[in-house]
């Protein structure tokens, strides 16, 4: 074999072993998805924004990880009735698929906060998510966290967040709070008045960290099998 020869064939070997060892590492990463579902009756304010945020981070943690926000605004969800819950669905009918998609890691609720505690379209919400439980709990083990919005920094944003952390035990989902620095019961924000969170630098930096702890967890868990 002359020179020419062997270059050519180890440059071909070359090649061969670093497509292998690029797709071992693409097989390693499954891809993550993580929704963010906004109970505001109001479409694309603050609690929306307070998603976003944290839907930025979880992205910011590993290229696989993709991310969707879901207004329930408009939707017209109406009140659970046990009796006949199919009635009621209204705008929740479309989002059981979209929800128990195995693809689907992580779930952030966010929720404005009306006199101490969610909004009644988030209780709608939570209340129609029976439907995951007859569906063998389809929801069980994907990872969840809270994002609340008050009109101040003690608006009840924590009592918020911990009702819909009962809600969501109930279906066998991992419940994640925002992670260090902070590491409280979730992402807690201030609406200043004028629709904007814009100027909340600590409710920010909670929404930072826990979007981010949502990526990490979902990630460790899809990629043990768990």
């Amino acid at each position: 074999m002359n020179r020419r020869e062997f270059l050519a064939t180890s440059l071909a070997a070359g090649t061969t072993g670093s497509a292998t060892s690029m797709a071992a590492v693409s097989g390693d990463r499954k891809a993550v998805k993580i929704i963010g579902v906004s109970c505001s009756p109001r479409k694309g304010k603050t609690t929306a924004a307070a998603l976003n945020i944290c839907l930025e981070a979880a992205q910011a943690v590993d290229p696989s990880v993709t991310t969707e926000l879901i207004e329930l605004a408009g939707r017209n969800i109406g009140i659970f009735d046990p009796a006949n819950p199919k009635a009621t669905q209204g705008g929740f009918a479309d989002l059981i698929p979209v929800l128990s998609d195995p693809g689907v890691a992580g779930i952030i609720v966010g929720t404005p906060v009306y006199f101490g505690n969610m909004t009644s379209l988030c209780k709608a919400f939570l209340d129609h998510c029976m439907a995951f439980r007859q569906q063998k709990f389809a929801l069980g083990n994907k990872v969840a966290g809270i994002v609340a919005v008050g009109a101040a920094r003690n608006g009840g944003q924590e009592l918020a967040i911990q009702s819909v952390h009962a809600a969501l035990l109930c279906q066998e989902m991992v419940i994640i709070g925002d992670g260090r620095p902070t590491a409280h019961f979730g992402a807690t924000l201030v609406n200043d008045g004028k629709d904007s969170i814009a100027s909340d630098e600590f409710g920010i930096s909670t929404a930072k960290n826990l979007g981010r702890r949502i990526a990490e967890v979902a990630l460790k868990l899809v990629r043990t099998g768990s």
